[in-house]
């Protein structure tokens, strides 16, 4: 399989050894770049950056996009959770149309990386729940509960979570996860920001 990728140093080196090197892989870098043919197009960085890959139509282009839905992209286009943290998990979370999610599944299993569909919402599931677990966790540094280091280590033995709060807070970034609590809190204040994360 030939598949093209744009993505940081740190996201280009996990997506490789998701692969296996078993495929052809190749790191688009640049926006004035020709785009080479493939059978699978990458873009880790869409959020961050904007959408490289636009003018692909006829294949499949997952794109690291947490915060917002597949309805507000091309209809090839597949989200994936590429938030720190989750990344280098064996499980890849994916969303988008049933077509496009098809066609994205096929190849991921061929290349023996494992899927998980979420609905086709904002935050999809990893981020929205840990979102909260990080904003609750800064409500309760602001409340002198406890320390950041024994709030992260108090979560991971409870939880068997890999990084306590303020750990994946540090692997996702905070302008991140403000942002996904901000879109969510549009609907539902349940989501509203701790007066501390939004200082950080």
């Amino acid at each position: 399989m030939q598949i093209i990728i744009k993505a940081t140093d740190q996201q280009y080196a996990i997506l490789v050894n998701k692969f296996n090197g078993n495929h052809l892989i190749q790191r688009y870098c640049s926006s004035t770049e020709p785009i080479p043919h493939a059978d699978l197009y990458i873009d880790a960085c869409f959020e961050e950056e904007g959408p490289s890959f636009n003018l692909i139509k006829d294949k499949p282009v997952l794109v690291n996009a947490v915060s917002i839905i597949s309805a507000e992209m091309p209809s090839n286009f597949v989200r994936f959770n590429g938030w720190g943290g989750f990344i280098s998990q064996p499980t890849l979370e994916i969303a988008g149309n049933e077509q496009a999610i098809s066609q994205v599944k096929t190849l991921l299993s061929a290349a023996e990386i494992n899927t998980v569909v979420s609905a086709d919402e904002i935050g999809m599931i990893g981020p929205r729940v840990v979102s909260m677990m990080i904003n609750e966790a800064f409500f309760t540094l602001n409340e002198e509960v406890s320390t950041m280091d024994e709030i992260d280590t108090a979560m991971k033995l409870g939880t068997n979570y890999p990084y306590g709060p303020f750990e994946w807070s540090n692997l996702i970034g905070i302008n991140n996860i403000a942002y996904l609590l901000k879109k969510l809190a549009e609907t539902n204040e349940r989501y509203t920001i701790a007066p501390a994360l939004k200082l950080n």
